[in-house]
């Protein structure tokens, strides 16, 4: 079973713009530095993605896997999980809660559970859970706060 890792940031945008930076699937290989490349696979009927398939490599790590999106009404959540067990990972669940404070910023509320295909310790795992949160973070903070 995997554990749930969770992390936040403040960026200075309201959340409707966060959200659409964030669905901006397509894009993903402009600023996330791992990803690759991108291809939604399905939309529903309001244009957003419901499933999109990554290439990602990061070096030590290569993947291939496709995820399965859900929105909130007001896309305040966008929440995801794996479609199908890839090479590295046996399942993967996450969530972008994004929520509006009163100065104009918004906190975006990163989780995220990933049950690896491969062995790890669980130090070593935390470590790169750790990581991978806070370089998607800070790249979301950088494309969302350098396109205002």
């Amino acid at each position: 079973m995997a554990d749930t890792s969770t992390q936040s940031i403040v960026i200075d945008a309201p959340p409707e713009r966060i959200a659409e930076v964030i669905a901006d699937f397509a894009r993903y290989p402009e600023w996330v530095a791992a990803v690759k490349s991108v291809e939604v696979i399905e939309e529903y009927e309001d244009g957003y993605a419901s499933q999109v398939s990554f290439v990602l490599d990061s070096g030590p790590v290569s993947d291939e896997y496709t995820l399965r999106y859900e929105y909130a009404e007001d896309l305040t959540r966008i929440e995801w999980s794996l479609v199908a067990p890839s090479k590295m990972q046996k399942q993967q669940d996450g969530s972008y809660d994004i929520t509006a404070n009163a100065d104009g910023t918004s906190t975006v509320t990163y989780s995220l559970s990933v049950e690896l295909a491969i062995g790890m310790l669980g130090m070593f795992k935390r470590k790169a859970e750790k990581m991978i949160m806070d370089t998607a973070l800070k790249e979301l903070k950088r494309r969302v706060e350098g396109a205002a």
